[in-house]
Order: structure tokens, then C-alpha cells, then sequence
């Protein structure tokens, strides 16, 4: 049955495509007249139900006009990352598991077809030349696009799709990643000034929970954000200012890096600025505003907040030849707070640790780490469930940006 169905939306499609008249534009109205015409002709004689009609129906339209068979999972809301390797095997995560799709293109060509459509939309180039490009679709999902030759098995697209809604800190509550207590500590350091540096590894939520973040900034704020592809929701500042990196192109558009921006926003007259993530020699520009009293918060990729250090030391040098005495000082003087995330083995993602940093170097000449909260394990915990408590490990010490805020930490409870 799936076979004769896929065979009738082919037949459909070429002919719809032959009677067409591509010398105009057609509004999506005028596009499902068309398409239901076709389908009334085509199905006269064969004993089709209507829900079937439909369903022929929206899918010509999503092949024809958005991304054809991929167009049903960005829609879903309980789809968190899509994953298709080649124009056959698609897969999807839906509430931590991994699926695969009983669907394919028709075509490698139809594929290839979409990823041209999803990169001009946000003016970019892929390509043989170009194989490898970040793009993003009109709803704020990130996409990664990489091709043949590099990709063996044809054409590779992995689209992480977010809520249509930011998730903000009560939700986070909710899912219990985080506590109340931790919320309110949090959000008193954000109001307060104090630069902040989320870390986590891949799927931890780091986007997610800076965004969530960011929430408390203060309303009167000139906001900047840097980001590779936008993915940030900041919707409470009216004053904000939204920055995307761009990559060199064929026609000569010249490539716009993260440091290109953060060097350019200093410029703009910032309260707050705040990068997307770090991965490179943009890590020089974020400590060096840091350092220069711009308020700032970014994320990062590491497996601990102890491991963050040590892939910040890596990323700056990868920026600027200076000693590594000299990259220590300007991290433990420019970042105030590392709040690490993790993706759980019963795949929940938690807070795991909040870890101040003193501003001091060490006597082995390591920066000085002050853990104030850990999540740790309860007895409860079992393979498909972890179980857990937040525990205070320390007293912040470093107070001055709270005091110059005439701001106080929540009271224990």
C-alpha cells in the first residue's frame, strides 16, 4: 500500500509540474487549488478515502513548497533533534530516544533540493567546493548540513529543533534540572552584574538554560548577542541588539567571525553582552571584555567545570600567543561564576555544579575554583531513574558586584 501511494504522489507531482505555469508566481492558495485538482482527477477512478486525499494532499504541498518529507517532524513539538543520513535513513529523538523514520526522499535530488532551499534562506553557500555549512530554518531550529565528498553516504542534515516557546526557569523547575533555591541564587547574580559561563557537554541544555537565564537581566539594559546561527529567544529586553557570524561566499562577501562581533559590539555602548558559545580564539575578545567591566555571559563545551578551565586556557591560546600565567589571570579575573549542565544517564538534564571562581591563583599556579552548590546522587537512583539532592558546598566570597548592586543572596531555607 505505502509502494501504490508513493507511486500516486509521484504521478501527481509530474503532472502538476507539467501543467504549471512557471512564468508566474503562485500564492500557497492558489499552490493546494492546483494540488486538489490534480488529486480529484487522479483519484476519480481509484477507491481512495478522504483521509488518504489528505493526507496526499499535504504532503505534495510540503514536497512542493516547504522541506517535503522532513516538514511533518519540524512541526512535531516532541521532536528535539532530526537526524538524516542520505536521502533513505532518517532518524529522529523524540523524549531522549532515538527513532527511525518509516520515510525517505524520493530522491537524492530531493534532498539535495531541500539543503539548497534551507541555506539560501539564511544566506549561505554549500556546495562540493563549500561541503560543510551551520544554517538555521525559519523557526529558530540549528541545522548542520554536510555533503559528499566529505559525507560518504550522501548528504548529511542534523536539525536540532527547539520549543516554539522559550522554556524558561519555572519549566526547568518543573523538569527538576534545577531547584528554587538555585533559581532565585542565580537569577540575584544575573541582576547583579556578575559575568557567568555555562558549560555542559553536547545535549546538556546549554542553549537552553541561558537563554532561560537571561530572562533576568534588567529590563533597561542595552543587550548585544552573538551567535554563530541566532538561537537565543530574549523577548524582556527592549533594548536588545541580535548579531550573527557570516561565512565567505563565492560572489566575495568577505567571512564576519564571533570575533569580528565581539570586537564590533564594544563599540555599540553595552550593558551586557552576551555570546552565544565559544569555541575558538573568540575566547581572547569575551575575556578581554570581561576584564574591561562589560557584563558578560557565554557557554562552552566541557565535561566538567574544573575541564572548562582548562578548554578556556586551550581556546585562548588558540587566539593570542601569551604565557599561560598571563591566560590564568585573565579567566580567574574575568569570569565570576561556571554553572556546569549534564545530560543524565535516564537522559534528564540537571545542574550539576555552581562553581565561583576567586579571582586568585593557586600556589600550584592553577586558578581557584570555589564550588558553592553539586548535585549528588541519592540511594534512590536507579539505572532508569536518577534521584538526587542539591547540596551548598560553599559561601560565595567574592561580593563586591552584589554589594555595588544593593542586592542580597536568597536566605537559606
Amino acid at each position: 500500500m505505502a509502494i501504490e501511494h508513493d507511486e500516486l504522489r509521484r504521478t501527481i507531482k509530474n503532472k502538476l509540474f507539467n501543467n504549471m505555469d512557471f512564468s508566474r508566481e503562485f500564492s500557497d492558495e492558489e499552490m493546494y487549488e492546483l494540488i486538489d485538482d490534480q488529486i480529484l482527477r487522479e483519484c476519480r477512478e481509484l477507491n481512495i478515502s478522504l483521509t488518504e486525499k489528505k493526507r496526499l494532499r499535504m504532503e505534495l504541498f510540503h514536497s512542493i513548497r516547504k522541506l517535503d518529507v522532513l516538514q511533518e517532524l519540524v512541526e512535531d513539538s516532541e521532536v528535539t533533534e532530526i537526524m538524516i543520513n542520505g536521502c533513505n535513513d532518517i532518524f529522529v529523538e523524540k523524549k531522549g530516544q532515538l527513532q527511525k523514520q518509516e520515510i525517505s526522499f524520493e530522491s537524492r535530488e530531493k534532498l539535495e533540493d531541500v539543503i539548497q532551499q534551507i541555506v539560501a534562506k539564511c544566506n549561505r553557500v554549500v556546495n562540493e567546493s563549500q561541503p560543510i555549512v551551520d544554517a538555521r530554518l525559519e523557526n529558530g531550529a540549528r541545522v548542520n548540513i554536510v555533503l559528499p565528498p566529505i559525507a560518504l553516504n550522501g548528504p548529511i542534515v542534523t536539525i536540532r529543533r527547539f520549543p516554539d516557546e522559550p522554556i524558561t526557569m519555572e519549566k526547568l523547575i518543573e523538569f527538576g534540572s534545577i531547584n528554587r533555591y538555585l533559581c532565585d541564587y542565580l537569577a540575584t547574580l544575573v541582576s547583579a552584574g556578575y559575568n557567568i559561563f555555562v558549560s555542559g557537554g553536547t545535549g546538556s541544555g546549554k542553549t537552553t538554560f541561558l537563554n532561560a537565564l537571561s530572562y533576568y537581566i534588567p529590563q533597561d539594559e542595552r543587550l548585544i548577542t552573538i551567535e554563530d546561527n541566532a538561537e537565543l529567544q530574549i523577548k524582556h529586553v527592549p533594548n536588545l541588539v541580535r548579531m550573527e557570524t557570516r561565512n565567505a561566499n563565492v560572489e566575495g562577501c568577505k567571512e564576519i567571525t564571533i570575533r569580528d562581533l565581539i570586537k564590533s559590539s564594544l563599540r555599540m555602548r553595552p550593558d551586557r553582552i552576551v555570546v552565544g558559545e565559544v569555541r575558538g580564539g573568540e575566547c581572547v575578545d569575551m575575556l578581554q571584555a570581561m576584564n574591561t567591566g562589560h557584563r558578560s555571559m557565554s557557554t562552552g563545551h566541557a565535561n566538567s567545570a574544573e575541564d572548562m578551565l582548562s578548554r578556556l586556557e586551550v581556546m585562548t591560546m588558540m587566539g593570542m600567543d601569551i604565557p599561560l600565567s598571563a591566560i590564568r589571570g585573565q579567566i580567574a579575573s574575568g569570569i565570576d561564576i561556571i554553572v556546569h549542565l549534564g545530560r543524565l544517564r535516564d537522559k534528564s538534564r540537571k545542574l550539576l555544579e555552581i562553581c565561583e571562581l576567586t579571582g586568585q591563583i593557586d600556589t600550584s599556579g592553577k586558578i581557584e575554583m570555589n564550588t558553592l552548590f553539586r548535585f549528588e546522587e541519592t540511594e534512590d537512583s536507579t539505572d532508569e531513574k536518577v534521584e538526587g539532592r542539591w547540596v551548598m558546598t560553599g559561601e560565595l566570597k567574592c561580593d563586591a558586584k552584589l554589594k555595588a548592586a544593593g542586592k542580597k543572596l536568597p536566605s537559606k531555607t
